[in-house]
């Protein structure tokens, strides 16, 4: 499981308006297993940098939390598509740069 940083943590329950720090434990489970399905499916990327990477962790988690997680890579595939392709560019231009 990914290690879900306080602040992530924090931004998701101000996302839901959850106050209270009973579901602390949950939430940071959704996020560690949204990170690995959103890594898996665009490849590796930090959430202290990648913007679009985090914004997809934080709305995957989200329906999970609501139970529709069916539903998420139909509202999302385009943004998904479209920063797996950003990741991968980045990740080719990392490569071409250690090679030379």
């Amino acid at each position: 499981m990914a290690d879900v940083t306080e602040e992530l943590l924090q931004e998701f329950k101000d996302r839901l308006h959850i106050s209270h720090k009973s579901e602390d434990s949950h939430l940071k489970r959704l996020l560690s297993y949204s990170f690995a399905d959103i890594s898996g499916i665009c490849g590796p990327f930090s959430l202290e940098t990648d913007n679009p990477g985090k914004e997809l962790v934080l709305e995957r988690s989200r329906f999970a939390y609501n139970d529709a997680l069916e539903f998420f890579e139909d509202s999302f595939l385009s943004k998904i598509n479209s920063f797996a392709l950003s990741n991968l560019s980045d990740e080719e231009e990392s490569d071409e740069t250690v090679q030379v």
